[in-house]
């Protein structure tokens, strides 16, 4: 079926002239809320959580607050009342949050960011520009926590302030006091500010959530819809610098190694470094980071990742996830690793060196190497905020070291670069109308390396990607509509682009097409995608929306980005419904119906699909999610890497997943989910179990274990080339297998909080993977109407299993002519892979922006050639294994000028 173009063009046409044809209507808050607060006159109030200061008496308690959740506009089951004074340096807020049964107050300690329990919590649109805000909140055992708001509703749990909050119980319920410097937020220079703020409050026995200024759960908008703060006068902005120092001391244990001059067991690695923090204007503030060190971020889970594309692992470094929301910049919605197309992807920043792997494979008998297993960043500095005109800013700029590997060979040794020395560059615009009613903006991202070394030439020089983007809302931000734009421009050594278009991402070789071919003549690779987004979201129980999305075969942004691939048209429509309010047996009840649909730039109709989901929470607190979908047609471009695409079956999945009580000491979660292909070509099962148990308010223990297993009639092994003269001298073969796998994890976490600054955290997981090959095959005709067709299963006089006593390994023999001569080999794949990663962290806020941390980080990995699966003796194998112990302590101190 070939795409129909001209549909796609008169739909894009209707919803354009629709959309723009409609006439706009600002957000209208219903019953708008004021406070008026009060410049101190005399000394502050203390902040000990306590409400006892003569300040307070200063300014009248306000209250009045209305449910939220979970039946929303009725009036709350505890009151609430609140305070706000300020000066020339803190605004100050006072809460007292009444309770009619003081001892059911949930006071749970955490690491800051954890608002587990009872909490009050405040958000502040200082710039009164109805879409940024800024919030604070604090639980009733007096643990921190903080966010931002930006485009009205999109929350940014990564912001961290330096403010003060402390919480006390007693007799009457629990009080609350804040003191945020004015530093930390952002406001223009006016002699009288009116300021949108809204006060928060939830109690987390009932899980009910009532506001100040009341905002339905189903309003288009967030902060557009606030109450007002009045009477701040005469306030300048202020122009705070934090610099931030650390000092950090490292040793690496592992096992020694005999001949290996590197791998002596043991290795010392002091570092210091700086953190800054500068207000450049007002509303603009520069971030920087030298020589910055993150030895206390938790390593990622393991993984088997078998396919052609880069697994997509979310950013954790503190640096660059502060703020990161003005840099998201992602072509499509939604959450699978093929919808993340994003121009910016900070964890390129800092990545393990590209050549890592190559020099491993080149290395000689009798040589050695010693590689850095990531990239040293030397520098970096982030520009963010918004001016007063409604311009919000984002530029980073960062610089990576050219990374040496020494090689030994019997005590000559020599380095090798393994990555180059690296300059990477963003910058984001967006500019706001009629109150955030309309936003355009763009980016622009640049990587460019100097390259001086042949064996890096596979590397882009040079790598340029942009965008823009336009939306429109209409009636109280309830109707929208996004088009973007992106392009990309990449530029290297012949070699470079001709490797870049044979990649996963291209694959320009493949022989069944004719819209794209190698050019080996090229120096340089440029593609462009387009986006159109439209839909309904808010007020009322319906809402519904779309996009049409594209990305050329060219388009490539992943030397800053991530993309999986490219030559896509892809449409996609979905319809929600929604009930807010308790009804029967049901707390909330959603549910989502979604298709889709999936073209080349050929034009051929590749995949289309639909899936149908529901999810619900009981009266009881329980939980409920479930969820089917199918896709009846698919043809595979990318199966055989580079080669033609594959009509494969159907697929079918479906999932569920409950979740018990969790204000309960002891919780429970248990999911299971089930993938088969039409014609039983693949199946997968699933099943992971969790269990949450807090004793008391300072501990919490979890276990999450998980099996999968499965298998895949169609996986990869390798192509070569058939020598027979049946088959033709230099025949492509597309060797291909069914895979047997099964999976064990078990995720284990405990939190220890001794205090709300100071808490321990421990977080360990062993991995288990066991990968068995049978049934080889060559692919013969990729889409023949029988699946059988489609491939030629080796019989047994093809194939044989032979053992290399000089590899200490078994390879299969392919005769496919039956002339008893070898046509082509491969090795035996079965492998069996285990790993146990950890890390324990105690962390101390001594004090309001400066930590000591002091952390333990151990793995061990084994890997066998084998596929025998047996979750005791493999884990004990596992544990059997030579550990590698990191341990570090690094401590910060926070300087304000």
């Amino acid at each position: 079926m070939v795409f129909p173009f001209s549909r796609l063009i008169l739909l894009t046409g209707i919803l354009a002239a629709y959309f723009l044809n409609a006439k706009p209507a600002g957000a209208q808050v219903q019953n708008l809320r004021k406070y008026t607060t009060s410049r101190i006159k005399a000394a502050a109030p203390i902040i000990d959580g306590i409400i006892h200061d003569q300040e307070w008496q200063g300014v009248e308690w306000q209250g009045n607050f209305t449910q939220r959740e979970p039946i929303e506009g009725i009036e709350p089951s505890q009151l609430t009342e609140f305070k706000i004074l300020y000066d020339n340096t803190n605004l100050y807020v006072a809460v007292r949050a009444y309770d009619s049964v003081p001892g059911e107050i949930v006071h749970r300690l955490a690491r800051r960011d954890n608002s587990e329990g009872d909490w009050v919590g405040l958000i502040i649109d200082s710039y009164a520009d109805k879409l940024t805000g800024f919030g604070f909140g604090v639980t009733a055992a007096g643990v921190k926590f903080d966010l931002m708001i930006i485009n009205d509703g999109n929350d940014d749990g990564t912001w961290d302030a330096i403010f003060d909050a402390k919480s006390a119980i007693d007799a009457a319920g629990w009080t609350a006091e804040f003191r945020i410097p004015l530093s930390q937020i952002r406001f223009s220079a006016k002699d009288e500010q009116t300021w949108g703020l809204d006060i928060f409050r939830y109690i987390y026995r009932k899980q009910e959530m009532s506001l100040w200024q009341p905002i339905a759960r189903n309003a288009p908008g967030f902060v557009s819809l606030f109450g007002e703060l009045n009477g701040i006068k005469g306030l300048k902005p202020k122009r705070d610098i934090e610099i931030l120092p650390y000092v950090m001391a490292s040793e690496k244990f592992s096992e020694k190694e005999e001949g290996n001059p590197f791998a002596t067991g043991k290795k010392f690695a002091p570092k210091a470094g700086v953190d800054g923090k500068i207000a450049l204007t007002n509303n603009l503030t520069l971030n920087f980071t030298v020589n910055p060190d993150f030895g206390q971020v938790e390593a990622d889970p393991s993984e088997v990742n078998l396919s052609a594309f880069e697994t997509y692992f979310p950013e954790k470094r503190p640096f660059f996830i502060e703020g990161k929301n003005i840099f998201d910049f992602s072509m499509t919605q939604g959450d699978g690793d093929d919808t993340r197309n994003l121009l910016f992807y900070s964890r390129r920043i800092g990545r393990q060196p590209q050549y890592y792997y190559d020099l491993l494979d080149n290395l000689q008998d009798g040589e050695y190497a010693d590689i850095p297993s990531s990239t040293n960043i030397l520098g970096s500095f982030k520009v963010s905020g918004k001016t007063a005109n409604g311009l919000s800013v984002g530029i980073i700029e960062s610089v990576t070291q050219n990374v040496k590997a020494t090689v030994d060979l019997a005590g000559e040794r020599r380095t090798t670069i393994v990555e180059p020395l690296t300059n990477y560059a963003v910058a984001r615009l967006q500019r706001d109308f009629n109150k955030g009613e309309t936003q355009i903006g763009g980016i622009f991202t640049s990587t460019n390396r100097i390259i001086n070394d042949s064996h890096l030439e596979f590397l882009p020089n040079s790598a340029y990607s942009g965008g823009f983007d336009f939306t429109r809302n209409w009636k109280n931000k309830t109707y929208n509509l996004t088009i973007k734009g992106v392009f990309s421009n990449l530029n290297g050594t012949r070699e470079c682009i001709k490797s870049l278009q044979e990649s996963s991402a291209h694959y320009y070789q493949r022989p069944d097409q004719d819209y794209m071919k190698v050019d080996t003549s090229l120096t340089s690779l440029s593609g462009f995608g387009a986006t159109i987004t439209g839909g309904k979201s808010g007020q009322g129980h319906w809402n519904y929306g779309g996009w049409i999305t594209m990305r050329s075969p060219g388009l490539d942004f992943n030397d800053i980005g991530y993309m999986r691939r490219g030559d896509e048209i892809q449409q996609v429509a979905w319809l929600g419904y929604n009930i807010y309010k308790p009804f029967s047996i049901f707390k909330r009840l959603n549910m989502n119906f979604n298709q889709w649909n999936g073209w080349n730039f050929g034009g051929e109709w590749l995949y289309y699909g639909g899936n149908i989901y529901a999810g619900t929470q009981f009266k009881n607190y329980w939980e409920l999610d479930a969820s089917v979908n199918s896709e009846p047609r698919v043809i595979a471009q990318t199966l055989l890497r580079g080669g033609p695409a594959v009509l494969l079956p159907g697929t079918f999945n479906n999932f569920v997943n409950i979740e018990t009580d969790s204000r309960k000491k002891l919780s429970f979660e248990l999911s299971w989910s089930h993938s088969h292909g039409f014609g039983n070509y693949f199946r997968n099962n699933s099943i992971n179990f969790g269990a949450i148990y807090k004793p008391n308010n300072s501990i919490s223990l979890s276990l999450f274990p998980g099996y999968t297993e499965g298998f895949d009639d169609l996986q990869y092994i390798d192509k070569l080339q058939s020598t027979t003269i049946s088959s033709g001298t230099g025949t492509d073969r597309y060797i291909m297998a069914k895979l047997d796998r099964k999976i064990f994890s078990l995720s284990a976490r405990v939190n220890v909080s001794l205090t709300s600054d100071l808490s321990i955290q421990f977080w360990g997981q062993p991995f288990l993977f066991s990968g068995k090959y049978s049934n080889y095959k060559y692919i013969t005709s990729p889409r023949d109407d029988e699946y059988s067709e489609r491939f030629h299963a080796f019989t047994a006089n093809e194939i044989g299993r032979y053992y290399s006593q000089n590899s200490d390994d078994f390879y299969y023999s392919i005769d496919e002519n039956g002339d008893l001569a070898e046509d082509y080999w491969f090795w035996e794949p079965d492998f069996r892979f285990m790993q146990f990663r950890s890390n324990l962290v105690a962390r101390w806020e001594y004090k309001p922006g400066s930590s000591l941390y002091l952390v333990w980080s151990q793995g061990r990995t084994a890997f066998e050639e084998n596929s025998l699966f047996d979750i005791r003796n493999n884990m004990q194998e596992l544990f059997d294994a030579s550990p590698e112990d990191i341990f570090l302590i690094k401590f910060s101190y926070v300087i304000i000028f």
